[in-house]
């Protein structure tokens, strides 16, 4: 199996990954636009955070619950019928998201059911929260790369990041040292480690506060596993081979193992009131994307015509 977030055992040499990176950099302008495309499709109605707390920006009017403070009525509006209400202002303290897409070899992978490599799907949906992020006004982070920052074009300043040089000498594995407490950590990657080396990797970060959201990005043959007949694998982290007489005969196996990988994130998720949302390449983008956001805005929320899939 491929791997994803944990400890590496190296196989590449200098020069290979630094290939692999500048080509990923090259992709960068040509996906800062694709995303920018996803976010203009899901952005129609959303106000910023659209939560309860403090700041200048009126958001509703509601019903007065029992045990609030008097100061929060609106007199006049509550003079109009029988009905007392208190004026909502929207939530404007600025919250820290930190992103990080999986730059691993596993990530490259695509098959002819996938539409575009997980690489590239990773990197997208990254670039598009950030634009949904600094739209509301949120600080975004990238690990070695960006330190927590606001501003509104700051899907653009974290595309430039990630095509410069800087970039070419990041760890595959992020490096989450300076993540505080009440910060929200968003990984993007597949995931295909043992969870177990996932989980404790997971809870290096969570010991300090901080909610983290996976987000997998899985090629749709990682799920249905298509392979007759011989059939030869190799791991593009580790260089390992394996060949399969009939492959068919180990696909039962093989989605047991994959399925279980999974729901075993999703529930440690879960129990730590994380999320976990699955996206497969040959589905939209939008789609991840509408349910991430939603987990991070604490407003779970959809796009019309669009089903919201995998979110824990």
């Amino acid at each position: 199996m491929a791997r994803s977030v944990g400890i590496r055992k190296p196989r590449e040499d200098r020069n290979d990954a630094l290939a692999r990176a500048r080509l990923r950099a090259a992709l960068v302008p040509d996906l800062l636009i694709e995303a920018r495309r996803i976010v203009s499709t899901v952005i129609a109605g959303w106000h910023g955070r659209r939560k309860r707390g403090i700041g200048e920006t009126f958001w509703q009017f509601r019903p007065y619950v029992a045990g609030e403070t008097l100061a929060k009525i609106d007199w006049r509006r509550s003079a109009r019928d029988d009905h007392t209400y208190v004026r909502d202002m929207e939530w404007e303290a600025a919250h820290t998201v930190w992103l990080w897409a999986d730059p691993s070899p596993s990530m490259l992978f695509k098959s002819e059911l996938g539409t575009v490599a997980k690489e590239s799907r990773a990197i997208v949906l990254t670039l598009a929260l950030a634009e949904l992020l600094s739209r509301s006004g949120e600080r975004i982070g990238y690990p070695g790369l960006l330190k927590p920052v606001t501003s509104r074009n700051g899907a653009e300043r974290l595309a430039m990041a990630l095509a410069s040089e800087h970039a070419l000498a990041l760890p595959d594995t992020p490096n989450l040292d300076l993540v505080q407490k009440h910060s929200d950590v968003v990984l993007v990657g597949d995931f295909l480690d043992p969870p177990e080396e996932t989980i404790a990797f997971l809870d290096t970060v969570a010991i300090r506060g901080a909610r983290i959201h996976l987000l997998e990005v899985a090629d749709p043959v990682e799920e249905v596993f298509p392979y007759s007949g011989r059939t030869e694998f190799e791991d593009p982290e580790t260089g390992a081979r394996l060949t399969a007489g009939r492959a068919e005969s180990w696909g039962e196996a093989y989605k047991e193992i994959y399925s279980a990988r999974r729901e075993m994130l999703r529930d440690h998720c879960r129990k730590l009131d994380w999320s976990y949302t699955v996206n497969r390449t040959d589905r939209l983008a939008s789609e991840a994307l509408v349910a991430l956001h939603g987990r991070l805005t604490g407003q779970p929320a959809a796009v019309p015509g669009q089903p919201v899939r995998g979110a824990a």
